[in-house]
């Protein structure tokens, strides 16, 4: 499974509202110009999400997006799956060999565990500490 740009920047605009969130309505616009996306892709992203529940949309001069529940209640997995469909690395049936119809569910379900597992708190909260395969030059 390869996650889109639908999936990736519908992350980036729930991450950027989960930032926000407790603060009022934020602008497409400005999401826009802070990651330099289209205004106009956003706006065909966000409205899947909104009609899933995921978003709200405040109207008027002031107006935006804010998200329905708190940054720990939602996950990226409801986004991913709003915006890209159901998690599966390929499509299987029950006529299958079944030792690779099980591969295919353990590596679908994976992937749903770590999605379903992460929330947006936790996304925008990351901090990356570095890896112990990292490098350190010093000059």
């Amino acid at each position: 499974m390869k996650i889109s740009t639908k999936g990736r920047y519908g992350l980036t605009i729930m991450m950027e509202l989960a930032t926000r969130f407790g603060d009022g309505p934020t602008s497409l616009k400005s999401i826009a110009e802070k990651h330099g996306l289209s205004e106009h892709y956003l706006e065909q992203l966000v409205a899947p999400l909104r009609n899933a529940g995921l978003v709200k949309s405040i109207r008027g001069a002031y107006g935006g997006y804010i998200l329905s529940k708190a940054p720990e209640e939602l996950t990226a997995g409801d986004v991913i799956r709003v915006l890209e469909g159901p998690i599966s690395p390929v499509d299987f049936t029950e006529e299958d060999d079944p030792a690779k119809r099980d591969l295919w569910v353990r590596i679908r379900d994976s992937i749903a565990n770590v999605l379903d597992s992460t929330t947006l708190s936790d996304l925008i909260s990351y901090k990356d500490e570095g890896s112990k395969d990292s490098y350190m030059f010093y000059i």
